[in-house]
This record gives C-alpha cells, structure tokens and sequence, in this order.
C-alpha cells in the first residue's frame, strides 16, 4: 500500500524507493533523496531522517527529505517497522528497541549500500517522536 506524499517533489531533486532488511530480518521501506545530476563518483554528507510517531515517510519526512537533498545532501526517510509500507505485526504497535534498530538499519544501509553518499558523514535526525528513538 502506498501513501501518497504530502509535498511535491523539487524539479532539483531525485527519489528512490528502496527496501531493506533489519538486523532481524524485517523489511523496511525507504525513500533516498538525492540531488539531480550528481557526478558519477561525487559523495555526499548523508541524513536519515525519521518520522514523527504514527507517521509514514510520504508525510513529514518527505518534506524534511526533499529540503536537505535540495540543500547537497543524500537524504534517506523510511517508514518505521510495524508501521506505513514497512513489514512487522502486529500493525502500528510502538517498540523502541525495534525503532532503535531501524535508524541503525538506514545508517547500515547508507554507509554501505546507497551510491554517492560518504559513509563518514552519516547523521540522524528524527522529527517529533521520532526524535526519542534517535536517542535510543
């Protein structure tokens, strides 16, 4: 099921939909944000950047997402386990051990899988409740 984006898409800006697995094996769904026509072999400072409780990546970090990539940096926003297009049931229950592991799992994911971006320059950032969970 896809939610639909509360914010249009910057023309400076690309999105990519990815998934990936938890250290635990549960599928979570992401989207990077990249600024267009990047050089072949140009890195980037990264952000994951997490929604606020209850929230899906289409929603406020879709906003966030789109304004740091139009800013030079590789943006990633996911939905949290349990929660959006990402796996887990029951649905739309809070684990913290489990949402701190997805912020590890998009950190993983940008410093070893996602083109352009430099692995040494990785932040977090959640928004509202997301916030709690960065921390975690």
């Amino acid at each position: 099921m896809s939610y639909g984006y509360i914010t249009k898409l910057s023309e400076n800006v690309e999105r990519q939909h990815i998934r990936y697995n938890n250290r635990y094996g549960t599928a979570i769904a992401a989207d990077i944000y990249t600024p267009k026509n990047l050089e072949e072999d140009k890195l980037l400072p990264a952000i994951v950047i997490g929604a606020p409780y209850g929230s899906t990546k289409e929603q406020a970090a879709a906003i966030y997402a789109n304004t740091f990539a139009q800013l030079g940096f590789a943006t990633l926003a996911f939905d949290q386990v349990y929660m959006g297009e990402s796996a887990g049931e029951p649905r739309h229950v809070a684990s913290p051990d489990l949402y701190a592991e997805s912020f590890s799992a998009a950190v993983d994911y940008l410093g070893t899988k996602a083109k352009h971006v430099n692995r040494e320059q990785i932040s977090v950032i959640g928004i509202s409740g997301g916030g709690s969970w960065v921390c975690s």
